[in-house]
Protein backbone atom coordinates (compact mmCIF):
# COMPACT_ATOMS: atom_id res chain seq x y z
CA UNK A 1 0.00 0.00 0.00
CA UNK A 2 2.99 2.68 0.69
CA UNK A 3 4.32 1.64 -2.12
CA UNK A 4 1.30 2.54 -4.40
CA UNK A 5 1.13 5.65 -2.62
CA UNK A 6 4.62 6.85 -2.94
CA UNK A 7 4.21 6.20 -6.55
CA UNK A 8 1.02 8.19 -7.05
CA UNK A 9 2.99 10.82 -5.57
CA UNK A 10 5.48 10.85 -7.52
CA UNK A 11 3.95 10.47 -11.00
CA UNK A 12 1.48 13.71 -9.84
CA UNK A 13 3.80 16.15 -10.40
CA UNK A 14 5.42 14.81 -13.63
CA UNK A 15 1.65 15.07 -15.68
CA UNK A 16 1.33 18.69 -13.98
CA UNK A 17 4.40 19.69 -15.52
CA UNK A 18 3.00 21.80 -18.90
CA UNK A 19 5.66 19.50 -21.16
CA UNK A 20 3.78 16.07 -20.28
CA UNK A 21 1.86 14.85 -22.83
CA UNK A 22 0.43 11.03 -23.82
CA UNK A 23 1.67 9.55 -26.11
CA UNK A 24 -0.82 6.93 -27.73
CA UNK A 25 -4.46 8.09 -28.93
CA UNK A 26 -6.70 5.07 -29.40
CA UNK A 27 -10.18 7.19 -31.03
CA UNK A 28 -14.15 5.77 -31.76
CA UNK A 29 -16.19 8.36 -33.14
CA UNK A 30 -19.43 9.19 -34.90
CA UNK A 31 -21.17 11.48 -37.15
CA UNK A 32 -22.44 12.30 -40.75
CA UNK A 33 -20.50 12.27 -43.62
CA UNK A 34 -21.34 14.62 -46.02
CA UNK A 35 -20.90 13.81 -50.38
CA UNK A 36 -19.49 16.77 -52.59
CA UNK A 37 -17.90 17.24 -55.87
CA UNK A 38 -18.62 15.01 -58.78
CA UNK A 39 -20.76 12.70 -56.10
CA UNK A 40 -22.93 15.53 -54.38
CA UNK A 41 -26.13 15.30 -56.43
CA UNK A 42 -25.76 11.68 -57.08
CA UNK A 43 -25.01 10.19 -53.00
CA UNK A 44 -26.68 11.79 -49.65
CA UNK A 45 -25.67 12.73 -46.51
CA UNK A 46 -25.15 9.31 -44.53
CA UNK A 47 -24.03 8.11 -40.94
CA UNK A 48 -20.78 8.11 -40.20
CA UNK A 49 -18.23 5.61 -37.87
CA UNK A 50 -14.34 5.79 -37.44
CA UNK A 51 -11.45 4.56 -35.66
CA UNK A 52 -8.20 5.78 -35.70
CA UNK A 53 -4.70 5.52 -33.93
CA UNK A 54 -2.30 8.35 -33.18
CA UNK A 55 1.35 8.47 -31.85
CA UNK A 56 2.21 11.59 -30.65
CA UNK A 57 6.14 11.76 -30.97
CA UNK A 58 6.44 15.42 -29.65
CA UNK A 59 3.95 17.60 -27.96
CA UNK A 60 3.25 19.60 -31.17
CA UNK A 61 3.38 16.92 -33.95
CA UNK A 62 1.91 13.20 -34.21
CA UNK A 63 1.06 10.70 -36.94
CA UNK A 64 -2.26 9.06 -37.71
CA UNK A 65 -3.63 6.16 -39.28
CA UNK A 66 -7.33 5.18 -39.49
CA UNK A 67 -10.43 4.06 -40.78
CA UNK A 68 -13.82 5.71 -41.69
CA UNK A 69 -17.13 3.72 -43.06
CA UNK A 70 -19.78 6.01 -44.08
CA UNK A 71 -23.29 3.79 -44.33
CA UNK A 72 -25.61 3.60 -47.43
CA UNK A 73 -24.83 7.07 -49.15
CA UNK A 74 -25.91 5.50 -52.52
CA UNK A 75 -28.99 4.24 -50.97
CA UNK A 76 -28.93 0.61 -52.64
CA UNK A 77 -31.73 -1.76 -51.54
CA UNK A 78 -31.59 -4.26 -53.99
CA UNK A 79 -31.48 -8.32 -53.57
CA UNK A 80 -29.28 -11.00 -54.44
CA UNK A 81 -31.37 -14.26 -55.34
CA UNK A 82 -29.30 -17.00 -53.75
CA UNK A 83 -29.50 -20.84 -52.96
CA UNK A 84 -30.27 -19.33 -49.40
CA UNK A 85 -33.13 -17.35 -50.30
CA UNK A 86 -32.75 -13.38 -51.30
CA UNK A 87 -29.89 -11.50 -49.35
CA UNK A 88 -29.94 -7.33 -49.07
CA UNK A 89 -27.55 -5.56 -50.45
CA UNK A 90 -26.03 -2.81 -48.85
CA UNK A 91 -23.54 0.00 -49.89
CA UNK A 92 -20.50 1.39 -48.11
CA UNK A 93 -17.95 4.05 -48.55
CA UNK A 94 -14.84 3.14 -47.03
CA UNK A 95 -11.57 5.47 -46.69
CA UNK A 96 -8.19 4.91 -45.03
CA UNK A 97 -6.38 8.25 -44.19
CA UNK A 98 -2.58 8.15 -43.13
CA UNK A 99 -1.00 11.57 -42.28
CA UNK A 100 -0.03 13.85 -39.73
CA UNK A 101 -1.25 16.65 -37.58
CA UNK A 102 0.30 19.84 -35.85
CA UNK A 103 -1.10 20.13 -32.32
CA UNK A 104 -1.46 23.09 -30.06
CA UNK A 105 -1.98 22.22 -26.44
CA UNK A 106 -3.69 24.59 -23.72
CA UNK A 107 -4.17 24.66 -20.11
CA UNK A 108 -1.29 21.98 -19.40
CA UNK A 109 -2.29 19.36 -22.01
CA UNK A 110 -5.59 19.37 -21.32
CA UNK A 111 -7.57 20.99 -24.35
CA UNK A 112 -6.09 19.93 -27.62
CA UNK A 113 -5.96 22.11 -30.97
CA UNK A 114 -4.82 20.45 -34.10
CA UNK A 115 -4.76 20.56 -37.87
CA UNK A 116 -3.08 18.49 -40.67
CA UNK A 117 -3.70 16.16 -43.12
CA UNK A 118 -2.12 13.26 -45.58
CA UNK A 119 -3.24 10.62 -48.41
CA UNK A 120 -6.55 8.60 -48.47
CA UNK A 121 -7.67 5.79 -50.21
CA UNK A 122 -11.15 5.58 -50.93
CA UNK A 123 -13.44 2.48 -51.46
CA UNK A 124 -17.01 2.36 -52.12
CA UNK A 125 -18.20 -1.00 -52.06
CA UNK A 126 -21.29 -3.06 -51.79
CA UNK A 127 -22.04 -6.37 -49.55
CA UNK A 128 -24.56 -9.00 -49.06
CA UNK A 129 -25.62 -9.58 -45.56
CA UNK A 130 -24.05 -12.95 -44.61
CA UNK A 131 -26.76 -15.49 -43.45
CA UNK A 132 -24.50 -17.24 -41.54
CA UNK A 133 -22.74 -14.76 -39.22
CA UNK A 134 -21.28 -17.71 -36.88
CA UNK A 135 -21.37 -20.63 -39.24
CA UNK A 136 -17.97 -20.11 -40.99
CA UNK A 137 -20.03 -19.95 -44.22
CA UNK A 138 -19.26 -16.77 -46.81
CA UNK A 139 -21.64 -16.31 -49.56
CA UNK A 140 -20.03 -14.16 -52.85
CA UNK A 141 -21.96 -11.40 -54.55
CA UNK A 142 -20.93 -11.72 -58.09
CA UNK A 143 -23.14 -9.09 -58.85
CA UNK A 144 -22.36 -6.84 -56.17
CA UNK A 145 -20.05 -3.48 -57.40
CA UNK A 146 -16.93 -1.45 -56.40
CA UNK A 147 -15.10 1.39 -57.34
CA UNK A 148 -12.10 3.24 -55.58
CA UNK A 149 -8.59 5.46 -55.96
CA UNK A 150 -6.46 7.40 -54.12
CA UNK A 151 -6.58 11.10 -53.08
CA UNK A 152 -5.82 13.60 -49.89
CA UNK A 153 -7.62 15.20 -46.80
CA UNK A 154 -7.42 17.54 -43.98
CA UNK A 155 -8.98 17.59 -40.96
CA UNK A 156 -9.72 20.19 -38.10
CA UNK A 157 -10.06 19.06 -34.21
CA UNK A 158 -9.68 19.81 -30.40
CA UNK A 159 -10.60 17.77 -27.70
CA UNK A 160 -10.51 18.29 -23.82
CA UNK A 161 -9.39 15.54 -21.17
CA UNK A 162 -12.36 14.30 -19.07
CA UNK A 163 -10.16 13.04 -16.25
CA UNK A 164 -7.33 14.36 -13.87
CA UNK A 165 -4.33 11.95 -15.92
CA UNK A 166 -5.96 12.79 -19.28
CA UNK A 167 -6.40 9.16 -20.28
CA UNK A 168 -10.06 10.06 -21.53
CA UNK A 169 -10.94 12.73 -24.07
CA UNK A 170 -14.05 14.02 -25.48
CA UNK A 171 -13.37 16.33 -28.63
CA UNK A 172 -15.11 17.48 -32.27
CA UNK A 173 -13.14 16.79 -35.79
CA UNK A 174 -13.56 17.43 -39.52
CA UNK A 175 -11.83 15.89 -42.03
CA UNK A 176 -12.63 16.83 -45.58
CA UNK A 177 -11.46 14.22 -48.75
CA UNK A 178 -10.83 14.43 -51.81
CA UNK A 179 -10.19 11.80 -54.67
CA UNK A 180 -10.47 10.35 -58.05
CA UNK A 181 -11.99 7.40 -57.89
CA UNK A 182 -13.12 5.29 -61.02
CA UNK A 183 -14.38 1.39 -61.42
CA UNK A 184 -18.14 -0.22 -61.59
CA UNK A 185 -21.10 1.88 -61.86
CA UNK A 186 -22.34 2.56 -57.87
CA UNK A 187 -25.71 2.70 -57.26
CA UNK A 188 -27.04 6.44 -59.45
CA UNK A 189 -22.27 6.97 -60.09
CA UNK A 190 -22.03 5.98 -63.69
CA UNK A 191 -19.41 3.77 -64.27
CA UNK A 192 -16.58 6.87 -65.49
CA UNK A 193 -14.00 8.21 -63.39
CA UNK A 194 -15.32 11.13 -60.63
CA UNK A 195 -13.72 13.65 -58.56
CA UNK A 196 -15.13 13.12 -55.10
CA UNK A 197 -15.39 14.94 -52.26
CA UNK A 198 -16.43 14.38 -48.90
CA UNK A 199 -16.84 15.99 -45.51
CA UNK A 200 -17.20 14.23 -42.10
CA UNK A 201 -17.66 15.58 -38.95
CA UNK A 202 -17.67 13.43 -36.13
CA UNK A 203 -18.08 13.73 -32.30
CA UNK A 204 -14.68 11.56 -31.01
CA UNK A 205 -13.92 9.56 -27.58
CA UNK A 206 -10.11 8.93 -26.87
CA UNK A 207 -8.39 6.84 -24.86
CA UNK A 208 -4.69 7.98 -24.58
CA UNK A 209 -1.45 6.47 -22.63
Amino acid sequence: MKRSVLILAAATPLLAQPDYYRKHYFTVAGGAGLPGGDVKPLLATSPLFNFGYGYRFSRFFQVDAGFDTVFHAARTNDFYESQFGDLRIRDYLHIVPVGGRAIVPLARNRVLFSGGGGGAYVRYQERIRQPFRDGGIRIDCPVCSGRGGFGYYGLLGMSVALDRYQNFRLGFSTKVYRAKTDGDAFGPLPPVSTRDTWINHAVEFTFSF
